[in-house]
């Protein structure tokens, strides 16, 4: 069969064609029908169906007899170790996991809140919520105190599981006092807290409070999964809200089961027995999606990898990790593959490896620049995808489908909608646009199982934030265009589109011919106010390692090269060379705090960003080229 087969088969009959996806799953009490959609523009999947994920995730794979197949492998190259759990060690883990906080009072509907390294641990607490029908909600380990403060009054957790400490190359992050900080500023308090200690550093427990991860689970009795209403919250993932306020994105069982298994078969194209690898963080949506929940449900084997793409120990451990442990499938974020290909222009590390595992690399988090996919189909030789979705959709709204059939690839694109996504591209004043027309990416609702309901008691907000600017359609937040042959290009963040002199222009289109010049490994481009043209492009751009030519003359070549390739229209003329970009620990440039900067203007430094001290450094470089004017 053939994408636009099946994505005709859904348009044609998105009801037949999601109960037929949801046959897959494993049902107590099977759903009447699929859509519920009385109370629009909310709309649910599966609402009076019985289910539980664990159960699908772990306990039907014993059932069926392959409890002795890997379920996760933990390849820590930060602590030297590799450590891997058969599904039938990881339902007794499970199963007794959730015993004890059952035993503690935990029960169907209440939250927990997970606050945990790169570890299997962190997993298992994550399915022992969903075998009790807890509703979890994991908060990036080594969050600062305040904001997971802020998390514990929104979600008010019954209980908390925490680490001791996560481990960073060179340093140990000391979870516990963050933690103890954490629950002294929020006004509520949870009843316990759970706490896993690692050999790295044992911290001091909180007498009647906190309890160890070990102990306090000895001699109670594993719990079964409990079967939870297809419309039952699965978990709140809290994503930045543009207020400061953390919006929390809630994820409803049913829907998140049958889309998460029906993408691992027909997007990544593995199947169980398969080794899948997502890098990412179980603290964002990649962790919750593709390295805890959908390879499990799938009866893949899945990688906690507790490391990073260079400098544990080099630019090659991605490759080692493919080698030992036979990698299928692997999905990273482009940002990775930059800090590898910046460590390692000439990819010389690939060759000391065998890849032959390997069958596609996928990319998303953030718009992938053509120079890094071009750099990676060359060293690795295999098919690399771009695919592209949300925090709040779960799971891609777009992709090249290659458990479908393998479309041609158009560097700069994610491909093509996905089944259950019906995308446009709209005008200001909500209007479908003509096909090569930058404008406002949106969703003709409904959304399609596994993707948000609503936000964590917060409709209202929900409606605002999502709803309410394009009626009809759910607001990506995201600007781009659909060519000729319906495949999507995502340029920008809509506030990342540029007015200069009345003409929209996209910043991710300006660092596409930047990271074309060969000195640059990485780069980035803001809109700064300016008094004749409203706005002007501005690029900082990262280079090489090794790269010792004069700063001015690639600032030079650049500037020139966005005028040959875009056009004078663009007024490109600003740029300046930095050490290193700002970000968040999952990878995504934080161009509006550089705008901030930049413009003078008050900010707040963003929670999730990697290291606070780089914003000091773009001030610096802003300065030198006259910003904020005086």
């Amino acid at each position: 069969m053939q994408y636009k087969d099946v994505y005709a088969a859904w348009k044609a009959d998105p009801e037949a064609f999601w109960m037929r996806a949801a046959e897959e799953i494993d049902w107590d009490t099977e759903p009447s029908k699929a859509l519920f959609a009385d109370n629009a523009p909310l709309y649910e999947w599966f609402s009076d169906g019985f289910v539980n994920t664990c159960w699908n995730a772990v306990d039907r794979h014993v059932e069926a007899g392959h409890g002795a197949r890997t379920a996760i492998i933990h390849d820590s190259p930060v602590t030297g170790t590799i450590h891997r759990i058969t599904y039938a060690e990881l339902k007794a883990r499970v199963a007794s996991l959730a015993g004890a906080l059952r035993e503690k009072g935990v029960e169907k509907g209440d939250r927990v809140i997970i606050y945990m390294p790169m570890v299997p641990e962190a997993l298992e607490a994550m399915l022992a919520c969903a075998r009790l029908g807890a509703i979890h909600s994991v908060v990036f380990g080594g969050f600062a105190a305040h904001e997971l403060a802020v998390r514990i009054d929104d979600a008010k957790p019954k209980a908390i599981i925490a680490a001791s400490c996560g481990i960073e190359p060179g340093r140990v992050v000391h979870y516990k006092p963050l933690l103890d900080a954490a629950i002294e500023q929020a006004q509520h308090k949870p009843d316990f807290c759970v706490i896993f200690q690692r050999e790295e550093e044992v911290a001091k427990l909180t007498e009647g409070r906190d309890f160890d991860w070990h102990a306090f689970q000895y001699g109670v009795a594993p719990a079964d999964c409990v079967p939870v209403e297809g419309n039952h919250p699965a978990y709140i993932l809290y994503t930045s809200g543009t207020t400061g306020q953390p919006k929390g994105v809630v994820r409803a069982t049913g829907g998140h089961l049958v889309a998460l298994n029906w993408s691992m078969k027909h997007i990544y194209d593995v199947e169980a027995g398969d080794t899948f690898w997502a890098a990412s963080d179980v603290g964002w949506v990649v962790g919750h999606s593709y390295i805890c929940y959908a390879p499990l449900i799938a009866g893949c084997t899945t990688i906690v990898f507790e490391g990073k793409p260079v400098g544990t120990p080099d630019a090659g451990t991605f490759w080692r990790v493919i080698q030992d442990h036979k990698v299928k499938s692997f999905f990273t974020a482009p940002t990775a593959f930059r800090a590898i290909k910046r460590d390692d222009p000439e990819g010389r590390l690939v060759k000391d490896y065998d890849l032959s595992s390997l069958k596609a690399l996928f990319l998303a988090g953030e718009r992938a620049d053509p120079d890094t996919i071009k750099w990676a189909e060359a060293k690795l030789g295999v098919p690399v995808i771009d695919h592209w979705w949300q925090t709040e959709t779960g799971w891609a709204i777009a992709a090249n489908p290659l458990g479908i059939e393998k479309l041609p690839v158009k560097i700069g694109s994610p491909s093509v909608a996905m089944p259950g996504y019906d995308v446009q591209v709209l005008d200001e004043g909500g209007h479908p646009v003509k096909p090569g027309t930058l404008g406002a990416i949106a969703v003709k609702l409904p959304l399609p199982p596994g993707t948000l309901p609503t936000l964590w008691n917060a409709e209202a907000r929900f409606r605002k934030s999502y709803l309410e600017h394009f009626p009809g359609y759910y607001e990506t937040g995201d600007a781009g265009y659909i060519d000729e042959d319906g495949y999507l290009y995502i340029m920008a963040r809509t506030d990342d589109v540029i007015n200069v002199a009345g003409h929209r222009l996209s910043t991710g289109a300006m660092e596409e011919v930047l990271a074309s010049h060969e000195d640059v490994a990485e780069c980035a481009v803001i809109g700064v106010a300016d008094d004749l043209k409203g706005q002007l492009p501005l690029g900082f751009l990262c280079l090489n390692k090794g790269c010792n030519r004069p700063h001015e003359e690639i600032v030079k070549e650049c500037v020139k090269l966005v005028r040959d390739q875009i056009g004078p229209v663009a007024a490109f003329k600003l740029a300046c060379v930095v050490d290193r970009l700002p970000k968040t620990r999952s990878g995504k440039i934080l161009r509006g705090t550089m705008v901030k900067i930049a413009d003078g203007a008050p900010f707040k430094t963003p929670a999730t960003i990697d290291d606070p001290a780089i914003l000091d450094e773009i001030a610096v470089a802003l300065k030198e080229l006259g910003y904020p004017k005086a």
